[in-house]
């Protein structure tokens, strides 16, 4: 890779630069145009296309986790009938925004930021930046950095180290590298993993496998919800498309959350509750017990959600079965169980999880000191401590991950005019390390979360540095609450340049 004084001359220098033209990139360029009509800025995608995580993944039957009316953006409402979007239709959806509102025309395709360093004395960011196949490196500057690219690492995935999977003489398949030209009809298949993407998979293989089986080495919690709204199909035909979708959004935003406080305050009860359900979907006798309870409690990791109970219907049809059991090693013709059972398989796919990885593994320095996720807390779920003129956008675990983002996008966008009436060029968010408890950065068990724990930025154990996974106190925590906050230091350029230690201002009344 070309290094940093390879880069030519400044090409550019713009106010805002946003990395990442999916669903968050996109949704933070329109606040930035609606609520920052004056600033300059450019939102740099790596790949040659608009829709992030909903371009790239191409397997069988991807559809979102949570449903399209906290998934959609609030300001261009979801019309599709399904509330429970296909992968096609969220991109459709996603690049319909991007066209309509006009932030296509400020997509920079083909360019991966691999640096970025600030200078309090200039104020800037100096971003270096790789364009096209030949990764030829041209230089940006910039005010405020946003990150929108999520905390997922596309370019690989979690692959345990399974004994023997070099003798496997099947086909060996990873979800995000799924091949177009796949011929699965009649196939027996086993799918390992039981998140969101295996059970995604099998019962759409299982529409024109021979057999799927759903290899699993434990359990997760899963809940069946209809594919369609009826309030929101019967507000649509009365009222305003804008409106119904708010009414909608509202109804299931406040839903979401007393079903996430039930799981948590009662969840001998919760588990109860959603293994019934489990239960009433499989034919009498089914051992959900071994296959659909968890070892742990309601939303210590996060729910997988099916429509109209598709897992479910392809397991009581016969087309899929689930094995709950560790991989011993992988033979010729498919997989030897530690219990001593053989699968046999023509296709294998690994459904077993991505990597976690921050800022999409960007190398940030700030007046020359590097900074290690590890290092830095997330302010109001947003901001770094220690880094100046930065956000990073990121959703929640408990929802969908629009309902925080798009409060991201609001703060930004309050944060920027802010400075620009009080004639501030810098705001640094400050951490009292002897006040500051450090945790995980989210509060969940999952695997690809305990593997990354040393490799994200974290949280606290109370605000505002603690990532409360609740829209209602986010909302008036991140739109509604002043801005000032002993935690953030505001200064000019004149400052840092008169006096090159960095200095630490009281925050200004509010005008």
């Amino acid at each position: 890779m070309p290094s940093p004084a390879a880069a030519t001359a400044v090409t550019d220098d713009l106010d805002v630069l946003i990395v990442g033209a999916g669903l968050s990139g996109i949704g933070a360029a329109y606040r930035l145009k609606t609520q920052c009509p004056g600033k300059r800025f450019a939102i740099l995608e790596a790949r040659d296309a608009i829709g992030g995580t909903w371009d790239l993944f191409r397997y069988p039957g991807i559809r979102s986790d949570s449903d399209m009316f906290t998934l959609a953006y609030p300001f261009h409402p979801w019309k599709a009938e399904k509330a429970i979007g296909d992968g096609s239709a969220i991109l459709a959806y996603i690049r319909d925004t991007a066209t309509r509102f006009g932030i296509d025309a400020h997509i920079r395709f083909r360019h991966r930021i691999v640096a970025a360093r600030w200078s309090s004395a200039d104020a800037r960011w100096t971003v270096d930046v790789e364009i096209g196949e030949q990764r030829t490196l041209r230089t940006l500057r910039c005010a405020f950095l946003y990150l929108c690219c999520g905390y997922y690492r596309y370019d690989a995935a979690h692959i345990p180290a399974f004994r023997d999977v070099d003798q496997y003489r099947g086909t060996l398949i990873y979800p995000q590298w799924w091949p177009a030209d796949l011929d699965h009809a009649g196939k027996r298949i086993i799918v390992i993993g039981s998140g969101a993407t295996a059970i995604t998979l099998v019962p759409a293989l299982a529409e024109r496998a021979g057999h799927v089986t759903m290899l699993q080495r434990s359990p997760s919690y899963i809940a069946s919800r209809p594919d369609r709204d009826l309030l929101a199909d019967g507000l649509r035909a009365v009222l305003p498309a804008g409106l119904a979708h708010q009414i909608v959004r509202t109804k299931n935003v406040l839903l979401g959350l007393a079903f996430y406080q039930f799981c948590r305050r009662y969840p001998e009860a919760a588990t109860k509750w959603l293994v019934g359900r489990v239960a009433e979907l499989l034919p009498p006798g089914y051992p959900v017990e071994r296959h659909f309870t968890p070892r742990y409690n309601p939303w210590d990791q996060r729910m997988c959600l099916v429509p109209d109970a598709d897992l479910f219907r392809a397991i009581s049809f016969g087309k899929v079965s689930v094995v709950t059991d560790t991989i011993d090693a992988f033979t010729p013709t498919g997989i030897r169980l530690a219990s001593g059972g053989v699968l046999d398989a023509d296709i294998v796919v690994m459904a077993t999880g991505l990597e976690l990885l921050a800022w999409g593994g960007i190398r940030l320095t700030v007046d020359g000191r590097a900074i290690e996720p590890r290092d830095t807390f997330v302010y109001k779920g947003t901001m770094l401590s220690g880094v100046p003129n930065l956000a990073w956008c990121v959703g929640y675990i408990n929802a969908s991950w629009t309902l925080r983002a798009d409060l991201s996008w609001h703060s930004v966008c309050r944060l920027l005019n802010f400075m620009d009436r009080h004639g501030y060029d810098q705001v640094i968010p400050q951490a009292d390390p002897g006040d500051v408890e450090p945790r995980s950065l989210m509060d969940l068990s999952s695997g690809y979360i305990k593997r990354a724990a040393d490799q994200l930025p974290r949280q606290g154990s109370k605000a505002p540095w603690y990532l409360q996974q609740n829209y209602l106190l986010d909302l008036v925590a991140m739109r509604l609450a002043r801005l000032e906050h002993p935690s953030l230091a505001f200064s000019r350029r004149r400052d840092h340049r008169a006096a090159p230690a960095p200095i630490a201002m009281q925050p200004p009344r509010a005008s």
